[in-house]
C-alpha cells in the first residue's frame, strides 16, 4: 500500500509549488494509473514517494512505513522504474543485475530463477554478457524492469514505463502487472498514454498543476466528469483544459 498524505514540493524559494496538499492511497491488489499533462507534478511526485526527494511539507507511507523517518526500511517495500533508465553504462548487463540482487539481498537460488525467467520473457537472455553503453533504449528499459522484478516487490513503482518499448515487450509488462496484482501486490504507474490506462487500471489519479482532481475508477470518473461509455482520454483533456 502506498500512502501520500498532504505532500507539498515546492522550487524557486517556495515560489512555485510543483505538488500542492497532495494526498492519495493506492491499494494492495490494484493496478493504478498517476495521469496529468507534463509538468503536472508526476515525476515530482513520484520522486518524493521513493525517497529521491524530500517532501516540503507532508508524509508518504510504503506498507505503513514514512519513507521521510525510515528511509532504508521502506526502501525495502519497493522498486522503482525511473523514466530515463541511464546507469552503469560499463557494467554488463549480468553484473548489474548481480548487484541490484546483492543489494536486497535476494537469494542466489531465486536470483537465477528470476533472472531466466523474466529475461526470456523480455528477449534479453542473449544479451546478458553485454555492456549496458551499447544498448538501446527499449534494452535499457527492459533492462531495469527485470532488475525491478528479481527483488519481488511489494510495491512496484513506474514512471512512465512504456515509452521506448516495442509492442511485445510492452504486452508483457502488461501481463506481469496483472499477475502481481492479482498476487496481492501494488502497481503504480505513470502513464501518457491513455488508450493503456484505461483497459489495465483499476483506479487512476489525475494530477494538474500539482492538485489531485480525480480519484477513482473508470466508472466513477464517467459518472462524475462525463457520461457512461465516454473515453478516459475525452474526460482527461476536458479535465485538464479546465481552469
Amino acid at each position: 500500500m502506498l500512502e501520500l498524505k498532504n505532500v507539498t514540493k515546492a522550487y524557486n524559494k517556495g515560489s512555485v509549488k510543483a505538488v500542492d496538499s497532495l494526498s492519495m492511497t493506492v491499494n494492495d491488489g490494484e493496478i493504478f494509473g498517476f495521469l496529468g499533462p507534463n509538468g503536472a507534478g508526476k515525476t515530482t511526485s513520484i520522486r518524493m514517494l521513493t525517497g529521491i526527494l524530500q517532501p516540503d511539507e507532508g508524509d508518504l507511507l510504503l506498507d505503513g512505513i514514512s519513507i521521510k523517518e525510515r528511509p532504508i526500511v521502506a526502501k525495502r517495500t519497493f522498486a522503482f522504474v525511473p523514466d530515463n533508465p541511464e546507469t552503469f553504462s560499463r557494467l554488463k548487463a549480468v553484473e548489474y543485475l548481480d548487484f541490484i540482487s546483492d543489494v536486497y539481498k535476494v537469494p542466489e537460488e531465486e536470483k537465477m530463477n528470476r533472472i531466466k525467467t523474466y529475461c526470456e520473457k523480455f528477449g534479453m537472455l542473449e544479451n546478458l554478457d553485454s555492456r549496458i553503453a551499447s544498448f538501446s533504449h527499449g534494452m535499457k528499459q527492459k533492462l531495469f524492469l527485470i532488475a525491478s522484478l528479481i527483488t519481488d516487490p511489494h510495491n512496484w513503482i513506474l514512471d512512465e514505463p512504456m515509452v521506448g518499448l516495442d509492442p511485445e515487450a510492452a504486452f508483457t509488462i502488461k501481463e506481469i502487472m496483472r499477475e502481481r496484482a492479482a498476487s496481492g501486490k501494488t502497481v503504480f504507474f505513470s502513464t501518457h498514454v491513455m488508450e493503456v490506462a484505461e483497459k489495465l487500471c483499476d483506479r487512476v489519479g489525475i494530477i494538474k498543476k500539482g492538485k489531485l482532481v480525480f480519484i477513482g475508477t473508470m466508472a466513477e470518473l464517467q459518472a462524475q466528469h462525463g457520461a457512461a461509455g465516454q473515453s478516459l482520454e475525452d474526460i482527461f483533456l476536458k479535465l485538464i483544459a479546465e481552469d
